[in-house]
Order: C-alpha cells, then sequence, then structure tokens
C-alpha cells in the first residue's frame, strides 16, 4: 500500500510540473501573438490617422508656395473639388472600415495580452505548489 501510494504521489508531482511547463510555454507563446497583434494594431491605426489628417490630390501653387488641393477628410469632411472625391480610400466608408479594422485588432491584441499575463500567473502558482515536500 505504501508503495503504491509513493507512486501515486510521484505521478502526480511529475503531471503537475509537466504542465506547469506546458502552461509556461504557452504563456510564452500567447504573449508574442499578443505582441504581433499589438503591432499590427498600431500600424492600422496609422495608416487610419495618415488618411484622416494628411493633404493630399493635385499640387496647386498660392502666395504662400505650393500646397495639395485637398485638405485631409478631418480637416475638411466633404470636399467640394471633383479630384478630392475621386480617391476612394479617403470617402467616409472606407475610413469606417478602416477604423473598425483598427479597433478588431485592438481588442484581439487586448484580449491576447490579458490571456498571456494569466498564464504567467498561472504557470507561477502552478510553480510554487509543484514544489515537493520534504
Amino acid at each position: 500500500m505504501a508503495a503504491d501510494e509513493a507512486a501515486l504521489e510521484g505521478v502526480s508531482a511529475g503531471t503537475a510540473a509537466g504542465g506547469a511547463a506546458k502552461t509556461g510555454r504557452d504563456a510564452r507563446r500567447i504573449e508574442g501573438w499578443s505582441i504581433s497583434w499589438m503591432l499590427l494594431a498600431m500600424v492600422v491605426w496609422g495608416c487610419f490617422a495618415f488618411l484622416m489628417l494628411a493633404d493630399y490630390g493635385p499640387e496647386v501653387p498660392s502666395y504662400q508656395g505650393s500646397r495639395s488641393l485637398c485638405r485631409g477628410p478631418f480637416v475638411d469632411p466633404s470636399p467640394q473639388e471633383r479630384v478630392c472625391r475621386s480617391d476612394e480610400l479617403r470617402q467616409w466608408p472606407s475610413l469606417l472600415g478602416i477604423l473598425a479594422l483598427a479597433a478588431v485588432a485592438t481588442v484581439i491584441a487586448a484580449a491576447t495580452t490579458v490571456y498571456a499575463k494569466a498564464l504567467a500567473r498561472l504557470d507561477h502558482s502552478e510553480g510554487t505548489r509543484a514544489k515537493p515536500q520534504g
């Protein structure tokens, strides 16, 4: 009986140590994915900000030098020039689609970050609990 109990304790301690190692690997892997999602979200937000704020279109001369004919959609939401209305990426439906992509990437980045932190804490708590008493 004592040998069976000792063998059972050895198996459960080995399983706990293996589970803790797997949880640690999973935490590092998910943390890598969360960093990737954060970088993607920052790139999409940067594209959205550029499309909203940057001037575009043909250059026109003015008394201060040359400037672009069309202002960004954030500055001039409904341009009167025909040339300015022809750029599809500067129109509101496209901009709202890019905004939706940025929001989805941000939510996924936040969720994977939280999940990675939770796995890291779980790994830490399993590591302290799996130490043999003796």
